[in-house]
Order: structure tokens, then sequence, then C-alpha cells
């Protein structure tokens, strides 16, 4: 078994107990960093990545860039990585899942893959090309499947429920691994769902959520922190910078900064 294929088994065994944190990334130098502090595994975001390379998220960044920044991130870190590839960037599932091989061949063990507002059919379309090409290759790709019944308010409240875990039925048929529910955060709603879908639960990390020990006990396997990260970094730059440009304080630019010395050490063996 290639080295490759067993960190894709590795990285299915960390949705087996407890519950998987994942602080998402957006290039190879915050990949790093959250590998540094002890993630067991890493995870883009779509959003960061696009607005990394000038794009705004939604299906709109080329995937030769994104395979790209995949290898990047995959030098450096030696944890298991997933990626989210959004609705994979076509409607085709026989381009899907050759973009998908692209980035099982650039060292990528798990993607994020959504139905946002589109046909469920074509997003099982999609997993079953992704799963053929994948035991083509010989690794075992974890397909986290997003839906976006909450999100985006696919049905009513009181069916929300209902949907989500059909949903998940016909995901699980196609082959997915794990269920993404951005959206959900009520207790009830939230148990019912880990209980019933048949596929580890993930959910999107929400003020609302309580934290990662009672949620376990909700039945969650994976929480992902989402764009949050990546916001909060546009935001601190947007701060620095504006103030930088305002009245050219050099103060507050060396303030609760990271020392070069430290950063530059983490990729110093890589």
């Amino acid at each position: 078994m290639s080295a490759q294929a067993q960190q894709a088994d590795h990285f299915h065994s960390l949705h087996r107990d407890g519950l998987l944190l994942l602080a998402n990334a957006w290039d190879a130098g915050t990949a790093r960093l959250i590998e540094s502090l002890g993630a067991k595994a890493v995870a883009t975001t779509s959003a960061g990545v696009a607005w990394s390379h000038g794009y705004p998220d939604g299906d709109l960044l080329p995937v030769r860039r994104l395979v790209a920044t995949v290898a990047d991130i995959v030098r450096v870190i030696r944890v298991p990585l997933t990626v989210d590839i959004e609705g994979g960037y076509s409607d085709d599932p026989a381009a899907v899942a050759e973009t998908v091989a692209g980035l099982i061949d650039v060292g990528t063990v798990g993607i994020n893959l959504e139905d946002g507002g589109g046909d469920p059919e074509l997003l099982c379309a999609k997993i079953e090309h992704i799963k053929r090409a994948s035991a083509r290759l010989g690794v075992a790709l974890f397909v986290n499947t997003r839906t976006d019944v909450y999100l985006r308010g696919l049905a009513p409240p009181e069916r929300r429920v209902e949907e989500t875990l059909a949903r998940a039925a016909r995901y699980r048929a196609a082959g997915a691994d794990g269920l993404f529910v951005p959206g959900l955060t009520d207790e009830t709603e939230v148990r019912a769902i880990a209980a019933d879908a048949g596929l580890p639960l993930n959910l999107l990390a929400r003020p609302a959520l309580p934290a990662a020990a009672e949620l376990q006990g909700w039945g969650v396997r994976r929480l992902s922190a989402g764009s949050d990260i990546s916001q909060s970094m546009f935001a601190r730059t947007s701060a620095l910078a504006s103030g930088f440009l305002r009245d050219g304080d050099s103060a507050p630019l060396g303030a609760d900064v990271m020392a070069y010395s430290q950063l530059n050490a983490l990729f110093a063996d890589r």
C-alpha cells in the first residue's frame, strides 16, 4: 500500500471516534502553520483559496490554480489534506472526476463536494464518477458531501431534518463517506441527523454551537472552521494596512506578530 493510500485510510479513521477539528487553510503557509499547531489533518477553504488568488468564491477559481495550490500545500505538510472543491467546478460528472483525479495525483486524500442549489441526482452522479476514479488510482478518497438544505433554506424549517436525511441516504448510496450540513445548529436536529444519516456528521463552526466536547456527545464527528479564519486574516490586514496608509504609524505593525525566525523555521525542512 502506498504512503498516500495509508494516509487516506488514516483520514477515514479520524472520523470514527472523537471529533475531528479542522482549521481551514488557504495556502501552503497557512496549512503548514496549522499543522505545526497540532492539527491531525488540514482542510482548505474554497473561499480563502479563491480570495488568495484574486477570485470570488463560487466555482470561479480556475482548476489549474486549485491543483497548483494543493500541490504546494502537500509539499509542506505531513498530515492528511482534504480539499474543498465546491461543486466540482463543472456540471459534468466526468469532468469533476478528472479534476479530483488531478488532486489525488498531487496528494489529496479527501474532498468536500456540495449540492448547493442543484439537483441531488447530479451530485450523486459526481460522487459515483469520483469514487470510480479514486479506486483506479488506489486511494480510498474521503468524499465529504455537503448539503445546503439549512444554509440555503432548501426546505421549510419543519422539513429540514427530513430533507437532509433523504439527501444523505442518496449520497451514501452513491458512495459518500461523510455528511456536511453547514447552518445546522439546533441540538435536537443535530442529534437526529447524526443518529440517522449513516455517515459521520460534519458541522460548520457557528457562535450558536457549543464547544467540541459537547458536540461530540451530540454525535458530531467533524467540525470545520470554514472561511472564518481567512476572513479574520483579511479583517486584520485591512485594519493594519488602512491605519498605516492613513498616518504612517509604524507601531501597530509590530504588535502581536509572530517572530520572523519562528515563521522561517516552519519551512526550513520542507
